[in-house]
């Protein structure tokens, strides 16, 4: 992911409108064309740019490119906090190519006289997207440079984990497998103060939140890029446990005396229930999900996703 995304909004872009609404839109990759295909649908209750208004339009970059090659726009819907776009924004590029790549798409309000006002924004890490679902889906609007990706005090960045549950083989053994997590690195962080950040990444499988489901990597010391390198054992698991259960993942700065949360992610089916109780932890988001999902289909195999940090 970017360190940061202000260089992609000029000077005569920004804006102090508060950040509310939501925008719905679906992703699709065309092999036979070799496009990304960005279906966006709609938004709802925007923040009022003027008056009881706003004349909102999108706008989509592929990262790490920001220049006007990666730009596309739809066209401006006046008068609407709900507007309807029902446009599709395409880039051509080899599916390969998308596992590096995070789709930021912004929303805008187009003034024609003043300066365009920001609306809110989402970022969505292609390479843990799960392209079987081509559904539209609807996501909560973020303020600038924390769509999705913000970890605490502006840090942002992306974390990388590395998955595979183990089914056991042959007689006599236990009708139970295990979780193995490999966390590899964390990318383009952001400090919470100047200089740098000493990294580490601390794990449960929830429900079970106690010492003995803890298990946590080494600091990493001045690094923005940190590499842990670092792999974890869960057993006694079924992919039925699964199922009801939720990797989380949070990333923290270790000062001298004190440590600081900066962001974290929360692998899971995301039904915001666990063995037939509400449960605030399984909220994962689409991405999130769709590594998860993946999991449960393909044991025995690794499954790798770079994911951004969110700090809910």
């Amino acid at each position: 992911l970017s360190g940061s995304l202000m260089s992609l909004y000029s000077d005569g872009e920004l804006g102090g409108v508060a950040v509310r609404g939501c925008v719905q839109f679906s992703l699709r990759y065309d092999p036979a064309r070799e496009e990304l295909h960005v279906h966006v649908l709609r938004c709802r209750e925007l923040a009022e740019a003027k008056k009881q208004r706003s004349d909102p339009y999108i706008k989509t970059y592929l990262l790490p490119d920001k220049s006007n090659r990666s730009k596309r726009k739809t066209t401006v819907r006046k008068r609407s906090l709900d507007p309807v776009f029902n446009e599709t924004l395409k880039y051509k590029l080899e599916k390969t190519d998308l596992q590096g790549r995070t789709l930021n798409l912004s929303v805008w309000h187009h003034d024609s006289l003043g300066r365009n006002l920001f609306l809110g924004e989402v970022e969505i890490a292609l390479g843990a997207w799960d392209w079987a679902n081509t559904r539209p889906e609807w996501f909560n609007l973020q303020p600038r440079g924390a769509g999705g990706t913000c970890a605490g005090g502006g840090a942002r960045g992306g974390h990388a984990p590395c998955l595979t549950l183990l089914s056991p083989a042959g007689a006599g053994l236990p009708p139970t497998g295990e979780l193995h997590i490999w966390v590899k690195d964390a990318q383009s962080l952001v400090p919470p103060h100047r200089g740098t950040v000493d990294a580490f990444v601390q794990c449960y499988v929830l429900p079970d939140d106690s010492k003995a489901s803890r298990q946590k990597t080494r600091v990493v010391k001045r690094s923005l890029n940190p590499l842990f390198n670092h792999t974890m054992v869960y057993d006694g698991f079924q992919g039925k446990d699964l199922a009801e259960a939720c990797a989380e993942f949070t990333l923290w700065h270790r000062d001298a005396f004190s440590k600081r949360q900066l962001g974290g992610i929360r692998l899971s089916l995301g039904t915001g229930s666990s063995y037939g109780l509400p449960v605030a932890w399984m909220d994962s988001t689409a991405e999130e999900r769709g590594v998860w999902q993946r999991l449960l289909r393909q044991p025995g195999r690794w499954v790798e996703a770079l994911l951004p940090l969110r700090t809910d």
